[in-house]
């Protein structure tokens, strides 16, 4: 842990929360140490695009003095979203549903990067997974480390997501099956090599639903184009379907199935994506997560409150961080600035959750509905 005065804060997860965290720390001279399980910042893929919203993240950017940086990056015309018509392919809408009027896309990688650059050598240990945590008796706690190492800490902030380490400390929850599952794929270069497909898209988000089923559609940056096919099934469709999710042309010959009729403009992102298809079923955590305050430790973003990924999820995140280290720094102590923030950040994200699960049953309805 770092050696500066002042409480051992650690954060566990070098995610979009856990950087906002540790900046707003920073910026106030507050010592702080990431744990991240993945060897480096690009030992993975980050994911697709973001609409950062003017009340939530940018809020929080705005705490970590990131705002202006942020806008250089920033692609406001992603705003942009069509709604389709599945069976012509023609334009039903050209609104967008977002939640502030002020929401620019940019590119998740581009974001983490950001906050990864403006953080002191050194916040961030790579390659250190945290398996658990162990309360000491006063309030502190011991992070057991895959590698049989040991660090104590005067506050934990469990932000690393869905399958979190930290949340059973706190927490006898677990993300159960939404009901829901995204096949992802993707284009690349499409301004040049899919001009059709670039068109068709548009500068945002394409989105053509009937039934139980959908078809997205987001630009990135880059020329890039992410796919997803979003449809209710069990979670484990693919047995009773006979299909080997490891074999691209059988997924692809069962999503084309499942989508038989719709406009060929439409099709063509489940028939020619560069590469294979990415299998995402949707986890959430029950709504109201909530917990018993407990000294010295506590949790956000998705390990506080995993939601469907309707576009909140990580302006939470990032909201949540900044707020917690806001806390810290206002409050005269670790158990006050905990409370004060878990007196904010519960009630809030358990109305976020309600609102995502109706997003997500407007984007594809149960079946007996």
């Amino acid at each position: 842990m770092n050696s500066a005065p002042g409480p051992r804060i650690a954060v566990v997860g070098a995610g979009l929360g856990g950087l906002a965290c540790a900046r707003v720390l920073q910026l106030h001279g507050r010592a702080v140490t990431v744990f991240e399980r993945e060897a480096s910042a690009d030992a993975r893929p980050q994911g697709g695009s973001l609409d950062i919203h003017a009340g939530t993240g940018q809020t929080a950017l705005r705490a970590a003095c990131l705002l202006d940086r942020f806008r250089a990056l920033a692609r406001p015309e992603g705003q942009e979203w069509r709604l389709l018509d599945p069976a012509t392919g023609s334009a039903l809408s050209f609104d967008a549903p977002v939640h502030d009027d002020d929401s620019p896309e940019i590119d998740r990688s581009q974001l983490r990067g950001l906050l990864l650059d403006s953080l002191a050598d050194g916040t961030v240990r790579w390659g250190r997974a945290v398996m658990g945590v162990t309360p000491l008796g006063d309030g502190t706690w011991r992070l057991q480390l895959d590698d049989g190492t040991a660090e104590d800490a005067d506050l934990v902030v469990g932000a690393d997501g869905a399958w979190s380490r930290i949340r059973p400390a706190l927490s006898d929850a677990a993300p159960g099956y939404a009901g829901v599952h995204f096949v992802e794929t993707g284009f690349d270069d499409c301004d040049t090599r899919r001009p059709a497909l670039a068109r068709l898209v548009g500068n945002g988000t394409l989105l053509a639903k009937d039934d139980s089923k959908a078809l997205l559609a987001q630009r990135n940056g880059n020329g890039h184009i992410r796919a997803y096919a979003a449809f209710r099934a069990p979670q484990d469709w693919q047995r009773a379907a006979g299909v080997d999710l490891d074999d691209p042309a059988a997924v692809r010959a069962h999503l084309l199935k499942m989508f038989d009729g719709w406009d060929e403009s439409l099709l063509g992102l489940l028939r020619y994506p560069d590469g294979g298809f990415a299998h995402r079923p949707l986890f959430v955590l029950p709504t109201p997560h909530t917990w018993e305050h407990v000294p010295g430790i506590t949790l956000l973003g998705d390990a506080a409150h995993l939601m469907p990924p309707v576009g909140l999820g990580a302006n939470l995140a990032m909201l949540d961080g900044a707020e917690l280290a806001r806390a810290l720094i206002a409050e005269p102590g670790i158990d006050d600035a905990v409370r004060a923030y878990e007196n904010v950040m519960l009630p809030r994200s358990a109305q976020a959750a309600q609102d995502c699960a109706k997003a997500l049953d407007d984007l594809v309805p149960p079946t007996d509905s």
